[in-house]
């Protein structure tokens, strides 16, 4: 047994145990806000809405515990922000190089985002805190692996494969941006080199077809016990190392592989076709990072969710996913109901909102969360608030599409490695037309009957609807290629980047046309 991995693994247990003594969910979120709130008070945005008189009230509530003014007065003072009205209105100035706009100094970093749903980046902001906390969770994450006691120590001295964007950042005279993976690889501490891969070097590459040419060529030089990234290109890479090495499963070349870390779409529908390259069972591990901050991680190896992370500069308040808060299309209506950690409710979906240690207050950031535990604050990710398919009340979510998915993937025993929805008139009514990723010879017919009625199990709008203004389904399978070539042509290929899974707009525009163009229709 290694006298460094061992080490390695009682100081992970120990680190585990300290990190696990924690106050009440609402007293971590209380103390939370207050030193965000501490720490801007006198930002522009701190002296606008009067971060000090909620600082007050915070300090009242401490000695005198008989109220939740503290938030009234918060939610009163500060209105909701999405992207576009906290850039329009603040964050463009931190990159002119202001100082003291939304949180204190000059921001030196912003994170590049597109999404899945905009066709315009987006650049977050990332504060020297924001990196600190990222960091901190990063750790706790890894203090998790102390559930499983069967894992060697020889495992904590291996090599970590973190597949993400170029640590060569974008300067912009005043600022650089570029991938949060690529800021974050790039700022790693200097102990954490002899573990990280792909390495300085490699991880500088911007060409990600490149990148992934050069981590397969190294592949066999080293010994890789964790793999990170997003599912797709994960996959794309170990199958171009299997055909390159010309073996049977990825445990050829790395056979003390054992973890896989992954975020950013649900794991479920890649499952079985990722399970086929590999030689030996993975522990996984999901994750809830987003380009505003380390939201939440699988904490323990039987959890469905994951353990949101409330100590680690990010204040969290939910809004109740439904009609009386948000339009068909997913957009906020005028004062909606928002609750803090305490007042959510099992087995409901929320719309997420965050106040953080990079600048962001009551910050909209899209997804829809259902509470799975409220003790324990884990959580689901089921959709985007604009990503939910709701032509005529069916209330699709991406939770329900990638539990059909998996289902037919089992029933049919193909590998489906993408697919996106889209509702499209039709009869005078509405049809939802489905286009699937697989290399598989699938009767279309059989896979949309399968897919429709699935989700006529798992969703009770849709089965309602079904029988209404919904007329039907359609399924069209593509080559995944198809897909891969699609996001190429729009700048959205590697890093991050994922598969859009619900159509809509001007993406759904130039998706039909580039089918249409290459005779995919």
């Amino acid at each position: 047994m290694a006298l460094l991995g061992s080490l390695l693994k009682r100081s992970i247990k120990v680190g585990h145990k300290i990190d696990n003594i924690k106050s009440s969910p609402f007293r971590q979120q209380y103390k939370e806000l207050r030193k965000l709130l501490n720490k801007a008070k006198n930002t522009e945005i701190g002296l606008k809405y009067n971060f000090a008189q909620v600082l007050n009230e915070l300090s009242i509530f401490n000695r005198k515990k008989k109220s939740m003014l503290f938030y009234d007065i918060y939610k009163k003072n500060v209105p909701i922000y999405d992207y576009n009205s906290i850039y329009n209105e603040f964050w463009i100035k931190t990159l002119d190089n202001k100082e003291n706009v939304t949180w204190p100094g000059v921001v030196k970093y912003f994170a590049v985002s597109s999404g899945t749903s905009e066709s315009a980046s987006k650049y977050i902001p990332i504060t020297k805190a924001m990196r600190r906390a990222i960091l901190k969770t990063s750790f706790s994450q890894l203090f998790i692996l102390s559930h499983y006691d069967h894992l060697p120590s020889a495992l904590f001295e291996k090599g970590m494969l973190l597949l993400g964007g170029s640590t060569s950042l974008n300067f912009h005279g005043n600022y650089y941006s570029g991938d949060l993976t690529g800021i974050n690889a790039a700022k790693l501490p200097f102990w954490f080199d002899r573990f990280y891969k792909p390495g300085k070097k490699i991880s500088k590459n911007k060409n990600w077809e490149d990148k992934l040419n050069e981590i397969t060529e190294a592949a066999s030089n080293w010994d890789i016990g964790y793999i990170v990234g997003v599912p797709a290109w994960i996959q794309i890479l170990i199958e171009k190392i299997i055909k390159h090495y010309k073996v049977q499963h990825i445990h050829e070349i790395w056979p003390n592989l054992s973890v896989y870390c992954h975020g950013g779409v649900s794991f479920e529908p890649y499952k079985k076709s990722f399970e086929k390259l590999l030689g030996k069972p993975l522990i996984y591990l999901e994750t809830y990072l987003a380009s505003e901050g380390f939201i939440a991680f699988q904490a323990k190896p039987e959890s469905k969710g994951m353990k949101m992370m409330l100590n680690s500069g990010i204040f969290f308040e939910f809004i109740p996913f439904n009609d009386k808060n948000f339009d068909v299309e997913g957009q906020l209506l005028p004062h909606p109901e928002t609750y803090m950690i305490n007042e959510v409710e099992e087995g409901k979906e929320y719309a997420l909102l965050l106040s953080t240690c990079a600048g962001a207050w009551r910050y909209l950031i899209g997804d829809v969360v259902k509470i799975l535990d409220k003790e324990e604050h884990e959580i689901i990710i089921t959709g985007r608030t604009k990503h939910f398919l709701s032509m005529c009340g069916e209330h699709l979510s991406i939770d329900n599409m990638n539990k059909a998915i998996q289902s037919a993937s089992e029933h049919f025993n193909i590998d489906i490695q993408e697919f996106t929805v889209a509702g499209v008139p039709y009869q005078n009514l509405f049809a939802h037309q489905w286009y699937i990723g697989s290399t598989a010879k699938i009767d279309e017919i059989e896979l949309k009957d399968f897919i429709d009625s699935k989700l006529m199990e798992l969703n009770d709008d849709y089965q309602v609807e079904r029988t209404a203004a919904l007329k039907d389904v359609f399924v069209k399978v593509l080559h995944p290629k198809v897909f891969l070539d699609w996001m190429k042509s729009n700048g959205k290929f590697g890093g991050q980047n994922k598969f859009v899974r619900v159509m809509k707009g001007e993406n759904l525009t130039n998706w039909q046309n580039y089918l249409t163009t290459n005779n995919l229709n």
